[in-house]
């Protein structure tokens, strides 16, 4: 039998790729750091509390760093700025001088690090490939980067991410779409709103507006949860204006399918710009992005694509639910959650679609196996 291929999860959050290199099979977390508790919290849940550090990553030392085949995370893009100064009191360095220092330690063959789309035009990726040149902090990894999208690789949501793929063992392609709009060259079709909530049995109108009332000790602390992914189908209470206002948006809508008397002030003083706000999805598309506050329809295009035309028409006049986002994002049905509602909402979010994790860690697998 092959030898598990051992992997640390640096800015973990809940565990969004953490899951996806489980799903791909031979992947053994050794350790995990999150600094958010119930993020955290949630990470240990679903992967156990023992590898799961919860606090400052500077707080880990050297010693306690273990030696691992793959290292993924995604440190926040600011503070990679001054690198090249090894200024060690610059707090804008720590987390990016934290992570490399997790690669120097660990030295892993292979680190991923993914990011915003924007990352790759910053000045902190060109500091990053600098790192790799002879003489770097990274010397002896070959780099290898790009932006995917998360439909490409099975999510059904239009979602780019920089992914830079760091290799001690040869330079590693990044893996090719497995998926494509309108089935091009024999790739499978981007799936949809549609396929993402086709027999989940969630109702159009949510039975509960809150989450159950359940506590659990992690860490020391205690935490709301441990909840199941079909406790997530939790409501809100929409003001009569805001049921007015969804009602008016057609799938693929926005804000300028309100009328004149609809439209609050900051709107009708901006008639341009900010396109997907108050947007309903369509259901044989994939999602547009996915973030913290997809709960607000007032954020981006998260209103519940149902939405027939005319007056007898039937629509679901409301925002996805947590339960929904979660599958946007592609966490199993098995996933487990910790954390208040907004603090969950965070955590989907902020995560990596689970099945574009999982594409990665497939594609890197047969790199590490021929390795070791």
């Amino acid at each position: 039998m092959a030898k598990r291929i051992s992997m640390i999860d640096l800015f973990a959050g809940c565990g969004g790729m953490t899951s996806g290199f489980v799903a791909a099979k031979g992947y053994k977390p050794v350790m995990a750091v999150e600094w958010d508790l119930h993020a955290a919290a949630t990470y240990a849940a679903n992967f156990g509390e023992s590898h799961t550090h919860w606090g400052d990553i500077s707080d880990i030392e050297d010693r306690e760093i273990p030696n691992a085949d793959v290292i993924i995370g995604g440190p926040p893009c600011q503070g990679f700025s001054n690198l090249g100064t090894r200024d060690v009191n610059d707090p804008r360095n720590k987390l990016w001088k934290e992570y490399i220092r997790f690669v120097r330690h660990a030295r892993p063959m292979v680190f991923v690090i993914e990011n915003v789309d924007r990352f790759l035009k910053s000045s902190e990726f060109s500091l990053l490939q600098a790192e790799v040149r002879p003489g770097g902090l990274l010397e002896g990894y070959e780099l290898t980067y790009g932006l995917l999208m998360a439909a490409d690789y099975g999510a059904p949501q239009r979602r780019k991410r920089t992914i830079v793929i760091g290799s001690r063992i040869g330079k590693i392609p990044l893996p090719e779409p497995t998926h494509g709009q309108g089935n091009p060259l024999g790739l499978k079709s981007w799936r949809t709103v549609r396929d993402a909530f086709h027999g989940k049995q969630l109702l159009d109108v949510p039975a509960v507006k809150s989450l159950p009332d359940s506590t659990v000790s992690v860490f020391g602390k205690t935490v709301p949860g441990i909840y199941k992914s079909e406790d997530l189908h939790i409501g809100r209470t929409p003001t009569e204006i805001s049921l007015l206002r969804y009602a008016h948006i057609p799938p693929g809508g926005g804000r300028f399918d309100l009328p004149e008397e609809l439209l609050p002030n900051c709107w009708k003083n901006k008639p341009s710009g900010t396109t997907d706000v108050m947007g309903r999805m369509r259901w044989d598309e994939p999602s547009l992005t996915i973030r913290t506050e997809f709960y607000k329809p007032e954020k981006g295009q998260y209103l519940h694509p149902q939405w027939e035309p005319g007056q007898e028409g039937y629509r679901v006049d409301r925002p996805i639910t947590h339960r929904e986002a979660a599958l946007l994002q592609t966490f199993p049905d098995t996933y487990l959650w910790c954390g208040t509602k907004i603090q969950i909402a965070k955590q989907i979010g902020n995560a990596v679609p689970t099945v574009l994790a999982e594409a990665i860690a497939r594609h890197l697998k047969p790199y590490l196996l021929s390795a070791q």
